[in-house]
């Protein structure tokens, strides 16, 4: 069965028999998970491979970006937040870089031994100091820097043989506004956006960002919807101006941010039509089987076509391999020994 265009999440540890009909539905194409879904690494492996048993070709994903997102702790290394990297940045660039892509390697890889084909990473928003929700999970504040330590995570997720997703197109470093709870409205100008908050976006896709993840964000002087439902944003800046031609995921359809859409249904078809290829409900059963029964949709050729190279690495070892393999044990043993001296490097 083809992919379908709705990523949706399953409730607990392991599927029950309304979810297995409900990822069987032609609709759904991908299945995002959270931290209610992990107890242990075999459980994880266990829920992926029931997914996989339900539809081979579905789409897992998950928000593992380090720092208070990441969903999968115990267990796993712990990655962290994206400002650490950007503290080392300081005193050592080329170390800084070394050590992204070490923890681009080491989360990619984790995830990819229990069956995850990618994360929603990395973030590639300025922390200008207004935005709580974005706040740590920004490299930095200089764009030039988020866009080397932003491509050498790349590397090193590509590595393991994961692909990345840059968010949130064009930038929501800017509004304090929290896009989960509010409608958030960046009042500046394209020129600022464009000198600043896209940057690092240009960068990472001549450097082979797979995917992008826009923002519930609107920008009037450029348009009066928000990017994730504007032509403008996406197919007139995001493919035409900057030649992007990889996967474009909304943000999760039941934020707040999404709401000036109107129900869901239309809300997935705004965000489709304007050129996302694959929308995100989460949290929300009850309105992912709305959508499920409402959305009148089908998947165009190109947007298959993307999606497909979304898919993990297909040889990759799993739990038992990966911990016997020099390479990761050397970059994970990094990663634990930046992490402990991170507070230090940001205090």
């Amino acid at each position: 069965m083809p992919l379908g265009p709705v990523m949706c999440d399953v409730a607990g540890l392991e599927l029950t028999g309304e979810e297995i009909k409900r990822l069987s539905r032609p609709l759904v194409g991908g299945v995002i998970l959270f931290g209610r879904n992990y107890q242990s690494p075999e459980q994880l492996a266990d829920l992926t491979a029931a997914i996989r048993k339900t539809r081979k070709e579905l789409l897992i994903a998950v928000d593992h970006e380090g720092g208070r997102v990441q969903r999968f702790r115990d267990g796993f290394t712990r990655i962290p937040p994206m400002r650490a990297l950007g503290a080392m940045w300081k005193s050592d660039p080329e170390k800084a870089k070394k050590r992204a892509q070490d923890i681009g390697y080491v989360m990619a890889a984790e995830l990819l031994a229990h069956g995850v084909d990618f994360s929603f990473a990395p973030v590639l928003d300025i922390d200008f100091g207004a935005s709580g929700v974005i706040g740590d999970r920004a490299f930095h504040r200089d764009p030039a820097i988020i866009s080397e330590l932003a491509i050498a995570l790349q590397q090193g997720m590509n590595d393991a043989g994961m692909q990345t997703v840059g968010k949130h197109f064009p930038g929501h470093g800017y509004v304090r506004a929290d896009s989960h709870h509010e409608i958030p409205v960046d009042e500046r100008e394209l020129d600022a956006i464009n000198r600043d908050d896209l940057m690092p976006f240009y960068k990472m896709a001549r450097a082979g960002m797979a995917a992008v993840m826009p923002a519930h964000v609107i920008y009037p002087e450029v348009d009066a919807k928000p990017a994730g439902f504007s032509r403008v944003w996406l197919q007139e800046i995001l493919r035409k101006q900057m030649h992007f031609d990889g996967v474009i995921f909304s943000d999760d359809l039941s934020m707040e941010g999404a709401s000036v859409a109107g129900g869901v249904i239309q809300r997935a078809e705004a965000a489709l039509n304007a050129g996302c290829d694959m929308v995100l409900v989460c949290n929300a059963p009850d309105a992912t089987d709305e959508l499920l029964a409402g959305l009148n949709y089908k998947m165009p050729a190109k947007s298959a076509a993307r999606l497909k190279r979304m898919k993990g690495r297909e040889d990759a070892p799993n739990i038992d391999e990966l911990g016997n393999r020099l390479a990761y044990q050397t970059r994970a043993a990094a990663v634990k020994k930046f992490v402990a001296g991170s507070k230090t490097r940001m205090a």
